[in-house]
């Protein structure tokens, strides 16, 4: 009589399988918290520290790069760490991402969230 409708389970069947996504996207974004990569310039003579995130949190800076005629390089340096800290986020966000959509059956490079 309902011939249309036997495509409404694999409509739930979607929607539960968003439902799920969605709850381990919010638990992924909780864990990116509180990964944390270190980013090193003048082979590690400066040190940053952020979140996979991207959320900078530490910066150790060594005291013998602390010659004032070279200031422009400790500040160099300081942004290269940084830089490095940040670009090590994201590519362990994307990590992170990666293995949530594969262990879903999505392909690997699907870009998540949408």
């Amino acid at each position: 009589m309902l011939k249309g409708l036997g495509g409404l389970g694999d409509m739930a069947k979607m929607m539960k399988t968003a439902q799920e996504m969605q709850t381990k996207m919010a638990s992924l974004q909780e864990d990116l918290q509180s990964i944390t990569v270190v980013g090193e310039s003048g082979a590690g003579l400066v040190k940053a520290t952020a979140t996979a995130k991207g959320e900078l949190t530490a910066l150790e800076i060594d005291p013998s790069i602390f010659n004032p005629d070279e200031k422009e390089v400790v500040e160099d340096l300081i942004l290269a760490a940084i830089k490095d800290a940040q670009m090590k986020a994201s590519d362990r966000s994307q990590q992170e991402m990666g293995r949530l959509t594969e262990g879903m059956g999505l392909p690997a490079d699907m870009k998540l969230p949408f």
